[in-house]
């Protein structure tokens, strides 16, 4: 991959990520890269707390966190806030990293890569480049063939609680609805995914597959 004619001195960047190992490794890629160093956190609400407003040009962050939050939804925030987005992941949820380019992030970088690799996808984001590597381009390639079962809001929301332990009552509780009307939206759910090939006959299934599909961090086991 070509180096761009840019100063990397002045490519400012930030990493979100809930492993201190991780975060620490990146400080150090980032001293020895010559990046600069914007801020570091466990989650992307710290880490937009703690630039306050300062210039990020691209952000690294992780694909799933540890505080339960939404890859698209922490995607879309960093790209509000006005930062590029890197996923930075051991890439073994496919249909998590699809979510994210989805939502704007730029480019996959997988974890097993060299840090000097991960520092040039910095400095191509940073110049606005359009990044393709095999990693995205296949991501970007196989979306085509994911299967999205089109739950509406309401449906998404039942599953999300649903498949995060609660019971139908307790989901009913939360939403203020009646337990029936909560167990007819799985039902519909269980139908819309079996339509698709994708089994959804039991709670694990669910599980399962609103992890997939974005809708909870895989925190709950």
């Amino acid at each position: 991959m070509a180096s761009l004619a840019i100063d990397p001195s002045n490519v400012r960047v930030a990493i979100v990520d809930d492993h201190e190992a991780v975060r620490l490794g990146f400080v150090g890629m980032c001293a020895s890269s010559d990046l600069e160093l914007v801020g570091e956190a466990a989650t992307v609400r710290e880490l937009i707390s703690k630039i306050n407003g300062l210039e990020c040009q691209v952000v690294v962050m992780d694909l799933s966190l540890a505080d339960g939050s939404l890859v698209a939804e922490n995607v879309s925030q960093l790209i509000a806030a006005g930062s590029a987005v890197l996923v930075y992941s051991i890439a073994d949820k496919a249909n998590l990293m699809r979510l994210a380019l989805r939502a704007g992030a730029v480019a996959i970088v997988p974890k097993s890569q060299p840090l000097a690799y991960l520092a040039e996808i910095i400095r191509l984001a940073a110049d606005g480049a359009i990044i393709n590597n095999p990693e995205t381009s296949a991501m970007i390639d196989a979306d085509a063939n994911f299967k999205d079962a089109n739950l509406s809001a309401r449906e998404r929301e039942v599953l999300s609680f649903y498949a995060s332990g609660m019971s139908l009552k307790q989901v009913a509780a939360q939403l203020d609805i009646k337990q029936s009307s909560a167990k007819e939206h799985i039902d519909r759910v269980r139908v819309k995914y079996a339509r698709l090939g994708r089994e959804a006959g039991t709670k694990v299934d669910l599980y399962r597959l609103a992890i997939e599909d974005g809708l909870i961090s895989g925190e709950f086991l």
